[in-house]
């Protein structure tokens, strides 16, 4: 029997906001990466806005640092824990840090609506179990995110409205964004079952597909 210890992988999971990525993150039982706490803070020169408004894009992957994201993941892969931001949403702006200690936990998930914009990465890396993005129906997603939105006070009542208007106007070209930069589109299910494969060590092996465009956060 081999004494070498059993290398620690991610999956990454993503969907669209409010398609219940931390709920079913929550389910599996295993350690979880919040990669929401990732975002940039609200006075950063580089953050973009929606195309025709002055509202912040933080549904554009370039209001996320996504480097910072992949280097948490892979000191998680190689030493079992990593010092992460906590990020307050309301006030766009990091409050603190915590270490995230997942021991030797052969398996973990980093859940967030930027996680397929990693994979090809985390992929090359070596540190990559599988790649999932949560769907279902727009009109669902829309009211579970306005939901949780205003019960966390998360922006104000007029940006949440255009935000999830716009959303929900673009969440199916949104999956198929995500699902060609590599992610699995499926329902909670399926992801609880391909998640309880990964834990038992049976890692995807397929190339992931070559990088979409990004998504500008615009539905015309």
């Amino acid at each position: 029997m081999s004494s070498q210890p059993i290398p620690t992988r991610v999956v990454l999971l993503t969907g669209p906001s409010g398609s219940g990525k931390s709920s079913l993150a929550a389910r599996t039982g295993l350690p979880v990466l919040r990669l929401d706490d990732f975002y940039k803070e609200g006075n950063d020169p580089t953050l973009p806005q929606v195309t025709g408004s002055t509202d912040i894009d933080w549904d554009s992957v370039r209001s996320w640092d996504a480097d910072a994201a992949v280097a948490a993941i892979s000191e998680l892969c190689r030493s079992g824990r990593t010092d992460v931001p906590l990020y307050d949403i309301a006030t766009s702006s990091r409050t603190g840090h915590e270490i995230l200690d997942i021991e030797r936990t052969p398996l973990f998930v980093a859940e967030g609506i930027f996680a397929a914009d990693i994979v090809a990465r985390c992929q090359r890396l070596g540190l990559l179990a599988d790649a999932l993005c949560l769907r279902g129906r727009p009109s669902t997603t829309f009211r579970r995110r306005l939901l949780r939105d205003l019960r966390e006070g998360r922006k104000s009542i007029p940006f949440l409205l255009r935000r999830g208007w716009r959303l929900m106007r673009a969440e199916r070209r949104i999956v198929a964004r995500q699902t060609a930069l590599g992610a699995h589109p499926c329902g909670k299910e399926e992801a609880l079952g391909r998640l309880a494969a990964a834990a038992a060590g049976r890692c995807r092996r397929a190339p992931v597909e070559a990088p979409a465009p990004e998504w500008s956060g615009h539905a015309p």
